[in-house]
């Protein structure tokens, strides 16, 4: 079933990667790397949360970094 659903993921980046790329400019170089790094990074980002859902997000991250700091500022 997982196996299923990473491939609809897949077909959903691909399909958006063949809609934007064309639109994207043969000059634009650094825009079309950072497309590519960031479907990328989103494509594993969905697999990982399809994997392990109980996973911390991001502000979770930023309480564990700045609760120090803020405990020190009181």
């Amino acid at each position: 079933m997982k196996g299923l659903i990473i491939l609809g993921i897949t077909i959903v980046i691909v399909l958006m990667f063949l809609y934007e790329w064309p639109k994207i400019n043969q000059t634009q170089k650094k825009e079309k790397y950072t497309f590519v790094v960031l479907s990328a990074m989103s494509w594993i980002l969905a697999v990982l949360l399809l994997f392990f859902p109980e996973m911390p997000g991001p502000t979770e991250l930023v309480d564990q970094i700045f609760k120090p700091l803020g405990k020190m500022l009181e």
